[in-house]
């Protein structure tokens, strides 16, 4: 089988790893980000380890003929533990029962990997074999058991993981539940990684070779298994953040009408945010300036006498303000008094204050600004009815620059 189906997991797995390592920094104390910085950087090393030029390279470092043998048994060995740590640490529950859980996990894997060293170094394995060491020593003293107690470990482990997961996924719902199917696909295919295993060993001890099933099936079985696991853990994890980011994004852009009158009402210049700044950064400004605006208009949208709610244009405004931002002023007070008007889908007390304070209010605000704004021909985006520039604006007030 080529290097190139142990190498390209290995590569991915790494890649994987660099690409947490500053979320795996900020949150080290989290123990489930602890067990990811164990688990995909020992996915890594089996795959490179396991891959005939390394195993090659390793066995004439260290001079033992197969040395990266019980090397890989036991990197596998330490994973197959990792893997259900994460899943007990991921799954959470009561700390003492998953410290217990962890423990117990680790001692008994600890114990199959002293075991695995010391019936290597019992056995006799004189001939180097880069591929296929576990059908060629599969009748050989000691290393016989080391070959099927490895096996059995890593399918115990499997299979543990499998029927966590799969338990789980029947209690929750979303992407959360679509990782833990693929964990479980992958743990099948792990299974079948191990079945591979044995039967080729099993053909051995029978006087049959089914020595393909070991070094070119199982293998690749192993490497989707490893890749479908880790998709699989990743899964929730990206999927919340970018399901953050559009949401982000979408608020960022519903604030637009708003935050364009808070542009005329403010009477001072805005701080220009060049376009290559974070989608961060621009909410907040644009949060900032509405605030601000708002805050200027505050006893307006606090005087309801004089509002009417069937048109932006006819909202009162005292004429403290040019007539271009008076008249678009008069458009919040509507739309403010409107969403008074139903309590059930305002927060707090529906005083100007608590909008202020409230993101979700201010965006809601921003959507019956813009509703308002088209049902009375208005544009809030900076053209007047007739698509020929704002209402309303002062030709005599110096034009404002573009922020973000």
């Amino acid at each position: 089988m080529s290097s190139v189906y142990y190498y390209i997991p290995a590569l991915l797995l790494l890649v994987s790893f660099v690409l947490r390592v500053p979320g795996l920094v900020r949150h080290w104390r989290d123990p489930l980000v602890r067990s990811v910085a164990v688990v995909i950087p020992l996915g890594a090393v089996v795959f490179f380890f396991a891959a005939p030029p390394t195993v090659s390279a390793v066995n004439a470092l260290t001079g033992v003929a197969n040395f990266s043998a019980p090397l890989v048994y036991a990197v596998v060995t330490a994973g197959s533990a990792g893997v259900i740590n994460l899943m007990l640490t991921w799954q959470g529950g009561p700390e003492e029962r998953r410290r217990a859980a962890t423990l117990w996990c680790a001692g008994v894997y600890g114990a199959v990997i002293v075991t695995l060293l010391a019936l290597f170094a019992l056995g006799d394995a004189p001939d180097e074999r880069l591929q296929d060491f576990d059908t060629y020593y599969s009748t050989t003293p000691y290393l016989r058991e080391m070959i099927v107690l490895y096996l059995v470990a890593h399918a115990v482990a499997t299979a543990v993981l499998s029927v966590l997961c799969w338990r789980w996924a029947r209690e929750v719902t979303g992407l959360l539940r679509a990782g833990l199917v693929l964990i479980v696909a992958g743990g099948v295919l792990g299974l079948g990684y191990t079945a591979g295993k044995l039967l080729a060993v099993g053909a051995r001890w029978t006087g049959h070779d089914w020595d393909g099933i070991s070094t070119t099936v199982a293998p690749s079985m192993a490497a989707l298994s490893s890749l479908l696991q880790c998709i699989g853990f990743a899964l929730p994890a990206v999927g919340h953040s970018l399901h953050k980011q559009w949401r982000r994004r979408s608020r960022y852009h519903r604030l637009g009408p708003l935050w364009e009158i808070m542009r005329l009402v403010i009477p001072y210049e805005l701080v220009r945010i060049p376009p290559w700044s974070s989608l961060s950064r621009r909410h907040l400004r644009r949060t900032c300036d509405i605030r601000d605006g708002l805050r200027l208009l505050a006893p307006y949208l606090e005087h309801r006498a004089g509002t009417d709610v069937r048109g932006p244009g006819r909202a009162t405004v005292p004429g403290a303000l040019k007539p271009g931002a008076a008249e678009h002023a008069a458009l919040v007070v509507a739309a403010f008094d409107s969403l008074r008007t139903r309590p059930c889908d305002g927060d707090g007390d529906g005083s100007v204050q608590s909008l202020i304070d409230s993101d979700d209010g201010l965006v809601r605000l921003s959507d019956a600004v813009r509703v308002m704004a088209a049902r009375g021909g208005y544009a809030t985006a900076g053209h007047d009815r007739n698509g020929h520039g704002r209402t309303g604006h002062d030709p005599s007030a110096a034009p404002r620059k573009a922020v973000s």
